[in-house]
């Protein structure tokens, strides 16, 4: 897996994994759980270290400063 560096020297996978779908913040139903954990042990095996966890503060908007 291809590496890339963020701001001053932290290396994450090249690729990531969205995380928001695996929440049922989508107002879909989440996906079962021993799925969820599947996909990311799963993804954690082909090298992927970068994991897009953000927090949903204000439902389908975006942030404002």
């Amino acid at each position: 897996m291809k590496q890339r560096t963020l701001g001053d020297g932290l290396t994450v996978s090249a690729i990531g994994l969205g995380c928001m779908s695996l929440t049922g913040a989508y107002d879909v139903a989440s996906p079962d759980r021993a799925d969820s954990i599947a996909l990311i042990r799963r993804a954690v095996e082909l090298g992927v270290t970068f994991f897009d966890t953000a927090e949903v503060r204000f439902r389908f908007r975006r942030e404002r400063g």
